[in-house]
């Protein structure tokens, strides 16, 4: 059968039925538009692009919440004050970036293009488990560049439609995948971050209640990272915020995210160590 022609001189391979994955389409028609298609000299390169820090995700009862810092640095530099490091992936999930900020972003374009066109070609959305695998298979793909420093290290989360819950993935470089329970970060000051939930994370928080532990959690690793940006006070800067449950996810708007930071900073000004846990 003759592929019809458009008037734009599209390669039969446009018009054919093939893989539902849009990354593999990409690497058969144009591997040089990959990211992980880009040479590099020798050497490590990691200190010559700006890198994303800290992503905290908290599942809570009906959904999950993600949010990321807003600052890139460049070694000891301070390279953007507010970078956008938690994206929606599609409908039901999202994706906050950190490592490599470049192309962390192309990986996470690829990542919405790839859902959608799982979606176009197969007439339905993609599972959970597999929406996390095919991530995975995007940062395997990266592993040339990440040993030359340009790692990317992911954190996904998303409301599972099947299970009727929230769920978080986290990934080392090689593009392992890892189911958590209950909250997770990563990136620079992912230490200090997980260590504030630890005391801060109930099982019963409600959506606000989860949406303040992680930006309390962020607060946590500003106060102990420097490559952590905490809340900019004189810029008017927050950290951004997604939330998905049953319903769909959006984020939340700036203005109610700058109240609640308000709040926390209201309380540090009390309290600098932030709000104290039970011992029992």
């Amino acid at each position: 059968m003759t592929a019809p022609d458009n008037g734009a001189g599209l390669p039969a391979s446009f018009f054919t039925p093939g893989s539902s994955s849009f990354s593999d389409f990409l690497s058969e028609q144009s591997p040089a538009l990959l990211p992980s298609a880009r040479s590099m000299p020798q050497g490590n390169a990691g200190d010559l692009a700006p890198h994303g820090t800290t992503i905290v995700a908290a599942a809570f009862p009906g959904g999950v919440v993600m949010a990321g810092d807003r600052r890139a640095t460049m070694g000891n530099i301070i390279a953007q004050r507010d970078i956008q490091k938690v994206y929606a992936a599609d409908e039901y999930s999202c994706v906050g970036i950190a490592g490599a900020a470049g192309i962390a972003v192309e990986m996470v374009r690829l990542f919405q293009t790839e859902l959608e066109h799982y979606e176009k070609i197969e007439g339905i959305t993609l599972s959970m488990d597999g929406k996390a695998n095919r991530l995975a298979a995007l940062i395997r793909a990266n592993l040339g560049l990440a040993m030359q420093g340009l790692s990317v290290v992911p954190l996904f989360a998303g409301y599972d439609l099947d299970a009727e819950q929230g769920r978080i993935f986290s990934y080392d470089v090689t593009g392992g995948r890892y189911e958590e329970t209950a909250f997770h970060s990563v990136g620079s000051g992912s230490l200090f971050a997980r260590g504030a939930l630890k005391k801060l994370y109930r099982e019963n928080l409600d959506e606000q209640g989860c949406v303040t532990a992680v930006l309390q959690a962020l607060y946590d690793a500003a106060d102990d990272d420097s490559a952590t940006g905490g809340p900019d006070v004189a810029r008017r800067i927050f950290p951004i915020v997604h939330v998905i449950t049953a319903d769909g996810g959006r984020r939340i708007d700036d203005a109610d995210v700058a109240d609640l930071a308000d709040q926390v900073i209201a309380g540090r000004m009390e309290r600098p160590d932030g709000p104290s846990a039970s011992l029992i």
